[in-house]
């Protein structure tokens, strides 16, 4: 069958097309879509990119912002390492090529957090280039389509699904197919229960013929999830307001802010005592320990101990453009903070509450 009329046919009467970055679709305005739309859902992006347009309309206003502020707009859609590498991006272009969005893939990929399927997303989507993209959905449509054994991570699995991709890619309304694909695969060919009755390829596909749609593509082979421990100190003064530190620009959480983090045992109160007098410089009372909290990443697992502190010193250094705020809970949101930090401050905003 003809794979791409057949696909192109069923995004005339069923494709989405009122999509926020659908509307004047500017290489900008489709690459901020792209890079929010990695590991994340539609419906999720959506109310999050137009903040974020409304606020970096163009890549120069981008490029011109503190990262603090980026990541402030980005805070809540997680793996941050995005919204880093969005800034940095913005500046190269806005720096290195006059405010110009570079228009060839090799330049696109040069950027940091652009891999070869999003820039061919942003050509395609935006300059009607032809480029096969091969993103989560289309890596799925495909393995299932052709019946394509192993897991696609894997090189070979995945040097297969682009000699696919690009074969499948038609010369005419790349935009429309490459829009389609993505659709077919987070619409109708889901990870589980997709919808094969309405699947316009289903005629043709090998895993359907075979009644195998679950085997395909190969889950990535089981691991075990190593665990790590901190513990954060919920560090408040006589004003009610809560020490925040802000995190190096790499990394775990980079550049958010985040509650300070004590290496030592968290059972040692005295241990936490002496930390906070030679990092802080100020003496603390230990309140309370609250139950542990767990986070999982990408690659581990992260347990965190919270320990409810108070201090009346102000000795702790706060200055503007410093390392450390104190800030009032009702208005954390005007800081960008970890999901787990931001629950763990909404626990001490209620219970400062139930207090008063």
């Amino acid at each position: 069958m003809d794979f791409s009329a057949a696909l192109l046919a069923w995004y005339d009467r069923h494709g989405r097309k009122d999509l926020p970055w659908q509307q004047d679709p500017t290489p900008y305005r489709v690459w901020v879509s792209e890079i929010m739309l990695q590991q994340t859902q539609v419906t999720t992006v959506i109310p999050y990119y137009e903040r974020f347009m409304a606020r970096f309309p163009q890549i120069g206003s981008l490029a011109a912002a503190s990262l603090d502020e980026v990541l402030q707009h980005w805070a809540g859609l997680g793996y941050y390492a995005r919204a880093r590498n969005l800034h940095k991006s913005a500046q190269i272009i806005q720096h290195d090529h006059g405010g110009k969005f570079p228009d060839t893939r090799e330049a696109l990929q040069a950027l940091p957090g652009i891999g070869r399927s999003t820039a061919a997303a942003i050509l395609a989507l935006s300059a009607h280039q032809r480029h096969a993209i091969l993103d989560g959905n289309v890596k799925r449509v495909l393995s299932r389509f052709h019946a394509v054994e192993g897991w696609p991570g894997n090189a070979g699995v995945a040097r297969r699904l682009w000699e696919l991709a690009d074969q499948h890619t038609p010369r005419q309304r790349v935009a429309d197919y490459t829009q389609a694909i993505m659709d077919l695969g987070a619409t109708v060919c889901t990870r589980s229960s997709p919808q094969c009755r309405r699947c316009p390829v289903s005629a043709g596909c090998q895993a359907h013929a075979r009644n195998r749609i679950a085997d395909y593509p190969a889950p990535r082979p089981r691991r075990d999830m190593p665990g790590k421990h901190t513990t954060m100190l919920i560090l408040s003064n006589d004003q009610g307001e809560v020490l925040l530190e802000k995190r190096p620009p790499t990394g775990i959480w980079g550049g958010l802010w985040s509650l300070p983090e004590y290496p030592g045992d968290k059972a040692d109160h005295q241990g936490v005592s002496a930390w906070c007098r030679k990092e802080l410089g100020c003496d603390i009372e230990i309140r309370e320990q609250w139950p542990a909290v767990r986070h999982s990443f990408t690659h581990f697992h992260l347990t965190i101990t919270p320990l409810l502190a108070h201090s009346h010193d102000a000795g702790i250094s706060v200055m503007e453009g410093g390392k450390h705020v104190w800030y009032n809970v009702a208005q954390i949101h005007s800081h960008a903070t970890a999901a787990p930090v931001r629950r763990l401050l909404a626990q001490l905003q209620i219970q400062q509450g139930e207090t008063t």
